[in-house]
């Protein structure tokens, strides 16, 4: 089957003004447009580098959402408030309430939204952090985020949404305390004022800008990151020229399982280990429970003297995370006949392994794992060779602070007051997450909040024009 290979507007076409400015092509810019285009209004999309899709191109494990159709076709019954709670003890309890209670209740109707569109999340898998599968997935089990931006991006050419790549949003312009406009630089260089009665900021966050990280968290300065270069945190800029505010800007996850042996990090999703992989240290033992939040899951790597660990699985979980084909395919899983080749291979006590994996697949047996008390990811054991290892050590991966904004995606200043004509969603924005976002939150959150900024931008045109 030929890949799909989507085309930009040709910069020709662009003109002086559109109902809505939309600043970034992830999968929250492109729902948000999708969900304006719908409502009537005459969108456009600015992507400032040359592919799409941003980080979303890299998210792996999911969706989360609770009380789904999907969910209950698996016999899995959900709840609001469960989904809620994970959530909050997830984030150390420090999220925005206002903003979990609005995302923890759209998410089964944002699952609902892409199905309509033809996009189909039904297997579900479960995260670090959570009780219950509620991670939502394609069947094909392909990572989620790929798939999200190729199918979102068939729909953008469908409904000739214009889509501009290489072009750079150098500032947002006011008239009467109200966004009236974005100056833009094109990729020739030129540049140029587009009038827009609203802008939508979906820009992502700032995982890739070494400059905001060392203002925030000079500890992390020297981590690799999972980021695409592009996430440099150009919507914080852009809000902060007309007076918003920031929230929660010191919170940056690490997430735990990165391959960063080659020239590029890759993160290992969080779906390996819901689907049963187990976590070792360089004496072959397991150390934590691999399904608890990121950043518990990261200070244990960090604890160990190597600073990095190995994930174990075997052919059975590799059949149930398609991404691993993806991982092999450029040289990042390491393979044995058996767990003691294994052992060998990747340098670890061939015994010591052995009595992991061992017990661990008793833990699985009893549905009791009585060395860490994990109590999910235990579907399937370590049985089936061939076996397989991939070394992982934590990266900067996605960051928690950003504008501030309320249930309506309005952005707003640091007392509180909608800057008018301003709409911002996913990572660009802080305050839904807390102190640690939940792996299958970041998707979750693009579908709900992209929807929500073209809801409420539609309501805001509208309203101005009459």
């Amino acid at each position: 089957m030929a890949k799909y290979v989507f085309q930009p507007t040709d910069i020709k076409e662009l003109k002086d003004q559109y109902d809505l400015v939309v600043i970034g092509s992830g999968s929250t810019g492109m729902t948000a447009a999708l969900q304006a285009h719908e409502l009537g209004l005459n969108p456009v999309i600015f992507e400032k580098m040359a592919n799409f899709g941003g980080n979303t191109n890299r998210a792996s494990s999911g969706m989360n959402a609770a009380e789904t159709n999907v969910q209950l076709k698996h016999h899995i019954v959900d709840s609001y408030e469960e989904f809620y709670e994970d959530t909050y003890r997830g984030g150390g309890e420090l999220n925005n309430k206002e903003m979990l209670q609005y995302f923890t209740t759209h998410g089964a109707l944002a699952i609902d939204w892409l199905a309509d569109h033809g996009i189909h999340l039904d297997d579900v898998t479960i995260t670090g952090g959570m009780k219950i599968k509620r991670t939502h997935r394609p069947s094909s089990m392909a990572p989620i985020g790929n798939f999200l931006v190729t199918e979102l991006l068939k729909l953008i050419e469908k409904e000739e949404i214009p889509v501009f790549n290489n072009v750079h949003v150098d500032k947002l312009e006011e008239t009467d305390k109200a966004i009236s406009a974005v100056s833009v630089t094109l990729g020739d260089g030129a540049q140029k004022q587009i009038k827009a009665d609203a802008v939508i900021l979906a820009t992502g966050g700032f995982g890739a800008s070494k400059d905001i990280i060392q203002k925030y968290r000079p500890d992390l300065v020297d981590y690799n990151t999972t980021n695409q270069p592009g996430a440099t945190g150009d919507g914080i800029k852009l809000a902060q020229s007309v007076g918003a505010g920031l929230v929660d800007m010191d919170q940056i996850q690490v997430h735990p399982t990165v391959q960063q042996d080659t020239d590029h990090a890759f993160l290992i999703g969080e779906a390996t280990r819901g689907e049963g992989a187990i976590l070792v240290n360089g004496e072959g033992k397991r150390f934590v429970n691999e399904l608890d939040t990121r950043k518990n899951v990261t200070n244990a790597i960090n604890q160990l003297p190597e600073k990095s660990a190995y994930l174990i699985l075997d052919t059975g979980i590799r059949a149930h995370v398609k991404a691993i084909e993806f991982y092999d395919h450029i040289g990042l899983v390491v393979h044995g006949d058996s767990i003691d080749k294994l052992a060998k291979t990747i340098n670890v006590d061939a015994a010591n392994l052995g009595k992991t994996v061992s017990n661990w697949n008793g833990y699985v047996a009893d549905k009791n794992d009585t060395e860490f008390g994990r109590s999910t990811g235990m579907d399937r054991d370590i049985s089936q060779a061939p076996f397989y290892a991939i070394h992982i050590a934590p990266a900067v991966h996605y960051t928690m602070g950003g504008v501030k904004i309320n249930r309506k995606a309005q952005v707003l200043t640091d007392n509180g007051h909608p800057i008018k004509g301003l709409f911002a969603g996913g990572e660009v924005a802080g305050g839904l997450h807390g102190n640690n976002r939940i792996g299958g939150n970041s998707i979750a959150e693009t579908v709900i909040f992209g929807r929500q900024a073209g809801e409420q931008s539609y309501k805001y045109v509208t309203n101005l024009k009459h």
